[in-house]
C-alpha cells in the first residue's frame, strides 16, 4: 500500500482492535487532527481548482480527490499568467480555492500581491526533498520540478541545412530568424523563468538586451508555456523554448521521434510546480485537504500516467521512468541560479523586458 497521505489515512486505523481485550485502539493526536480535517473538508461540500499544469493531469488529480473523499471538485485550466489577474479582479472573493501546478514565478508574484494564503502548513510537506521546493513564507509547496531548455524538429533542421542550437547564445544566430517559438510574457510562467535566468546569467542590462535580440528570431509567442512543445513534432515550430518534460510527452505519447531535447550548455534553470491556497477561499478546509493530497503519491504519481513527466519532489513517490530515461535530472540546473532572487525580481524583470520591447507587437496580443 502506498505510504501517501500517511497522516490523513491514519484515520482509517482508529477502528482497529487492540492486541488484547478487543477494545478500539486509542487515537493519537495526529489521528484526531487528520479526522477533524477530513470531516471539516467534507462539510465544505465542494472544492474549486484552477490548474496551470496540463489539463489531462489536472483532470486526473481532481477526479481522484473527488473519488477519495466524496467532495465535489470542479476545475478549470488557466495559464499561470491568467490566474493571478483573474483572482486580483475578484477583490478578496476568489472564484477558486486552490491553484495547482504551473511555474512558481507567478506564484511568487501572487504571494507578494496578497493573493495567496499561508495559514496552513501541510503535514505532507515533511516529504519535500529540498527547502527550495517550498516558499520560505509558506505560500506554496512544490509537487514537481522541470528543466528549461530547447526542443527542436530534427527533420526540419536537416531540410534547412541547419545544426541544432546548443546554447542560449546560439538562439541569436541570424539563420534561426522566424524559426523559434516562445510563450507570452503576459500570460505564461515559462518566459518569466527565461527572463530571470538571462538576467542572472548575464546581468540586468545585458540580459534584457539578450531578450530583445532573441525577440527578433521569435516567430510566435504562445499563450501557454507548453504551446511551443505541442507544435515541434509537426514542424510548425522548428525550435521551441520550454520545459523539456513537455517534449517527452510529444516523443513518448504522441510518437514524434523527430523531436530532440537540448539542455543549454551555457546554463539553465528549472520550474517548481506548486500548489497553493487562495486567500479568502470559500472552501478553506477542503483546500487544506487538497494540499495534503497534492503532496502525496496518490496525486503526483498520476502525472506520468497522464502525459506529464516532471521529476517529483517528495521522497515517498516513484519518479517517472521517462524522465530518467531522457536524463532530465534537476541537478543539471545552473549552480548560480538564485531562486530567492528570482522570486523577488520576477515582476520587475518582466516589466523591464516588455518596456524594452515597447510593449510588444501583435505577437503578444492576448485576445
Amino acid at each position: 500500500m502506498k505510504k501517501s497521505l500517511a497522516l490523513i489515512l491514519a484515520l482509517l486505523m482508529v477502528f482497529a482492535l487492540a492486541a488484547c481485550g478487543g477494545q478500539k485502539a486509542p487515537e493519537t493526536p495526529a489521528q484526531e487532527a487528520a479526522g477533524d480535517l477530513v470531516s471539516a473538508a467534507k462539510a465544505d461540500g465542494e472544492l474549486v481548482v484552477y490548474g496551470s499544469c496540463e489539463e489531462d493531469y489536472l483532470a486526473a488529480a481532481c477526479n481522484k480527490f473527488q473519488e477519495m473523499y466524496g467532495i465535489k471538485t470542479t476545475y478549470q485550466r488557466l495559464s499561470t499568467g491568467e490566474v493571478p489577474a483573474k483572482i486580483a479582479e475578484e477583490n478578496g472573493k476568489p472564484s477558486a480555492d486552490i491553484w495547482f501546478g504551473g511555474t512558481n514565478n507567478p506564484y511568487d508574484t501572487a504571494a507578494a500581491d496578497g493573493l495567496l494564503d499561508n495559514s496552513y502548513v501541510p503535514a505532507n510537506a515533511s516529504h519535500l526533498t529540498k527547502d527550495i521546493y517550498k516558499d520560505p513564507n509558506g505560500y506554496w509547496y512544490g509537487i514537481y520540478t522541470g528543466l528549461l531548455g530547447f526542443m527542436v524538429n530534427t527533420d526540419e533542421l536537416t531540410r534547412l541545412g541547419l545544426e541544432a542550437p546548443k546554447s542560449w547564445d546560439d538562439l541569436l544566430k541570424p539563420e534561426y530568424k522566424g524559426l523559434i517559438w516562445l510563450s507570452n510574457y503576459n500570460t505564461a510562467g515559462t518566459p518569466k523563468l527565461v527572463a530571470n535566468l538571462m538576467i542572472q546569467l548575464k546581468g540586468h542590462d545585458e540580459g534584457i538586451q539578450y531578450l530583445v535580440d532573441l525577440d527578433k528570431n521569435v516567430q510566435i509567442y504562445t499563450k501557454s508555456g507548453s504551446g511551443p512543445s505541442k507544435n515541434v513534432g509537426t514542424g510548425e515550430c522548428v525550435i521551441g523554448i520550454g520545459f523539456l518534460h513537455d517534449g517527452i510527452t510529444q516523443i513518448v505519447d504522441n510518437g514524434y521521434e523527430n523531436v530532440q531535447l537540448i539542455v543549454p550548455s551555457d546554463g539553465t534553470a528549472c520550474e517548481i510546480g506548486p500548489v497553493a491556497i487562495f486567500k479568502g477561499a470559500a472552501h478553506m478546509n477542503a483546500a487544506k485537504l487538497f494540499m495534503e493530497f497534492a503532496l502525496s503519491p496518490d496525486c503526483v504519481e498520476l502525472a506520468a500516467q497522464n502525459g506529464s513527466y516532471q521529476f517529483l519532489v517528495i521522497d515517498n513517490a516513484k519518479q517517472p521512468e521517462a524522465a530518467a530515461k531522457f536524463g532530465l535530472d534537476p541537478s543539471l540546473v545552473w549552480d548560480g541560479y538564485d531562486f530567492a532572487k528570482a522570486a523577488a525580481d520576477t515582476k520587475q524583470n518582466v516589466e523591464d523586458v516588455m518596456a524594452a520591447l515597447n510593449g510588444g507587437d501583435d505577437r503578444f496580443k492576448t485576445e
